[in-house]
This record gives structure tokens, C-alpha cells and sequence, in this order.
């Protein structure tokens, strides 16, 4: 869970010199201290008309071209709509630049148009496999890649278990202060895995608080089982299998139709069959699918809502033990920016499902989101794209 960066250097913007001529240059100005000023020399409103970066280059400035107010290439996915054709006076020179503003109205200026192309600009995500994000007040998929596609989803099937454990005590048949039994020899082996551990069970039981503290930020998948057995109402292996038929029937009752569970942690069949855990199913991991998985998640923070709290813990003590949430879109970690206001929800990583991640966060003055990036290499960066993409294009 360990995770890959995205947002490449900036080149440099509008480096060429204004050639000498009667007609609008197709140079870009040099900036600097000891460049003449701009003065404006016409203003025609025109049409609001969409545009998007033609390349990597170029910026946006303020109306007297005297600061830059934003790089073209850290905004990828946004569509510029103008209003107005700008000519500057550079020197001898001039240049037709183009009045702009993103769609929500958060970045406007003005962009030399040889820097833009018209049409909206094209988004994607070029890592992850399949991806959604879904408005969590509408209940409405406003952006989706290949949302329909089971695939391994590791980790993220925790979302469920631990929504299963929620149900049960919210429906009187426990209470975070339970005891749960985790005497079992594999789960204290699987706890103490250099792979799969992450939470030594150095006791007999913990309560279901700590364990699904533990599930859900430090990801523990002996937590997890434990919580299963747990919900399914005994300590042994047989009940482990009688959960996962309810994580099924759950799926089954919420109508979702691209999910199949075989795990209660997300672990594969071959992963767990060492430690005593692996039923036998003919799929070796649960499939699921993006929009599936945004399901699971929209019930948990609506059902649920204090998840989010706990979600955004970025690490703390459980019997001695340190539990550290990878969530990277997190206030202080290193791809967190505080518009989004990101507050969960479920990183996820094997080898057969790579790097999968649920974000959750609400812009102010917008829905919720919940995002979903399956089998990605740049699952923080482009959840954070896709986030951004939503909200600047007003989607939610």
C-alpha cells in the first residue's frame, strides 16, 4: 500500500520573444522583471466558448499579464471557457489572448491562444483498469471507466465486513465493547505475517472496537476474519465461510450485480489457505466492480456516517500497537490538497488486484463524492484528477 507518485516538472511558460510586425504575433511574450509592460489594446466579447491546453506549456495570467495565476499542465483534465478576445501590446508587438475561467469560476484570467485548442477538454485516467466516481446525494455515477467489471479488489472488501459488523450492532445483537475471539492459531500466524499481517492478535480476544479500528485503518486482514466470525456468531474457520455467504446476500439485497465474495479480508484462496482460512471456492478472490464497490461505499457513509471520523485517523495506538492509515490524500501526507477535503475511505493492494482505492471527500459548495480506482499504479493521483475533474466541470 505503499504508493507511486504522479504530477510530472513544469516546463517552462511562455518563453518565446515577440517578433516585429504588423499582425498579431505567434510568439508567446517573455516574462520577466525588466520586460516592458502590457497594455491592452482591444477587448471584443465573444461567444462563451469552450477550450482546453494544447500541450504541456503555457500559463494563465492576471488581466495586465504582470502575474501568473496558473500553470496549464496542473490542470489536465479542465475545459477554459472563454468570453472575450484580449489584444496586448507587448513593445512593438501584439498577441491575441483569450479571457478565460474554469467552470467553476475558482481560476480565471488570461491564456496566449496558441496555448489553447477549442473543445472540452478530454479527461481520463490512463492507469487505473476501471474507475467511478458517484455523488453520494444523488446516487448518480457522474464519471465512469469500465464501471461494470468485476475484478480483485483486495482490501476494499473490508468496506463490507466491516458494514456487516455496523449492522449487527446497530441491530442490537452487540456492541463495540463485545468481546471477540481470536484465539485461533492461523489468525495469530496470519497476524504475524511479514506479507499479510499488521496486527498482532497477542491476546485471546480484543473488542470489536479494536478490531475494526484495525480493519479499517492499519487494514488488518486477521481483524477482519476475526470481526466475520464474529458477526456470524462463532470463532471457528466454518463460520468464517458462513459470513462470506452473508457478505453475498448482502450484495445480493442492495441489488449488485457484479460482485462475487469469497473473503472476508480481500486475502486470495491460495494466501490463505496456509493459515486454515481458504474455502475452497472456485475463484481464488472476490470480484467486484468499481461502481459495485462505490455502492458499498455510498451505504456505509450514509448508514454509517461516522466511518468518515475514524477514516481520516492517520494513525494511533490499539493495545501498543501502532495502526497507520495509507490513505496519502489525507491532511500532512503527501498528496493531500484542501479543497477536496478528503476524509476516507479504504486503500486496498495484492499482486492480482493492484493498487485499488475508495476516496471519499466534499468540496464546499458540492456533493459528496465517492471515487473508486481499481488495478491502478497512481491511485492517489488519479483519484485526486478525477476528484478535481468532477468538481471543476461541476458533475457534483
Amino acid at each position: 500500500m505503499k504508493l507511486n507518485q504522479f504530477l510530472r516538472t513544469a516546463l517552462v511558460a511562455c518563453a518565446a520573444v515577440f517578433t516585429i510586425g504588423v499582425s498579431l504575433s505567434t510568439q508567446a511574450p517573455t516574462v520577466s522583471a525588466s520586460s516592458a509592460t502590457y497594455k491592452t489594446v482591444a477587448t471584443t466579447s465573444i461567444k462563451k466558448a469552450p477550450y482546453h491546453k494544447k500541450s504541456s506549456a503555457g500559463a494563465i495570467y492576471n488581466a495586465s499579464h504582470t502575474k501568473k495565476v496558473a500553470n496549464l499542465k496542473t490542470y489536465p483534465y479542465t475545459t477554459w471557457y472563454a468570453t472575450a478576445k484580449v489584444t496586448l501590446k507587448h513593445g512593438s508587438s501584439k498577441a491575441l489572448y483569450y479571457k478565460v475561467k474554469n467552470a467553476s469560476g475558482s481560476v480565471s484570467g488570461i491564456v496566449w491562444n496558441k496555448y489553447v485548442t477549442p473543445g472540452k477538454s478530454p479527461f481520463g485516467l490512463k492507469y487505473a483498469k476501471s474507475a467511478v466516481a458517484l455523488d453520494v446525494n444523488t446516487n448518480n455515477n457522474v464519471w465512469t471507466k469500465n464501471p461494470n467489471t468485476a475484478r480483485p479488489i483486495a482490501s476494499l472488501s473490508k468496506l463490507m465486513t466491516l458494514y456487516l459488523v455496523r449492522q449487527k450492532i446497530a441491530q442490537g445483537k452487540g456492541t463495540w465493547s463485545s468481546k471477540v475471539n481470536t484465539s485461533n492459531a492461523g489468525l495469530k500466524r496470519l497476524g504475524k505475517s511479514n506479507v499479510f499481517g499488521g496486527f498482532k492478535f497477542n491476546h485471546n480476544s480484543y473488542t470489536v472496537r479494536q478490531l475494526y479500528l484495525a480493519g479499517l485503518i492499519e487494514s488488518s486482514n486477521n481483524a477482519a476474519i476475526a470481526l466475520g466470525q464474529w458477526v456470524a456468531g462463532g470463532s471457528t474457520p466454518a463460520y468464517n465461510k458462513k459470513f462470506i455467504g452473508m457478505m453475498n446476500n448482502q450484495a445480493s439485497e442492495w441489488h449488485l450485480k457484479h460482485s462475487s465474495f469469497v473473503s472476508a479480508s480481500g486475502m486470495e484462496q491460495n494466501s490463505l489457505q496456509p493459515y486454515g482460512y481458504s474455502i475452497g471456492a472456485s475463484k481464488n478472490a472476490n470480484y467486484v466492480s468499481a461502481s459495485d464497490i462505490a455502492q458499498i461505499s455510498r451505504h456505509f457513509i450514509v448508514d454509517y456516517n461516522d466511518i468518515l471520523t475514524d477514516a481520516s485517523v492517520k494513525s494511533m495506538k490499539v493495545d501498543g500497537q501502532t495502526l497507520h492509515n495509507y490513505n496519502n490524500l489525507l491532511p500532512g501526507r503527501k498528496y493531500y490538497q484542501k479543497s477536496l477535503k478528503v476524509d476516507g475511505l479504504k486503500t486496498g493492494y495484492t499482486d492480482p488486484a493492484g493498487y485499488c482505492f475508495v476516496g471519499t471527500g466534499r468540496k464546499s459548495g458540492h456533493d459528496r463524492i465517492v471515487t473508486v480506482v481499481l488495478h491502478d499504479e497512481n491511485e492517489f493521483t488519479e483519484t485526486r484528477s478525477l476528484m478535481n475533474y468532477v468538481y471543476n466541470q461541476n458533475l457534483a
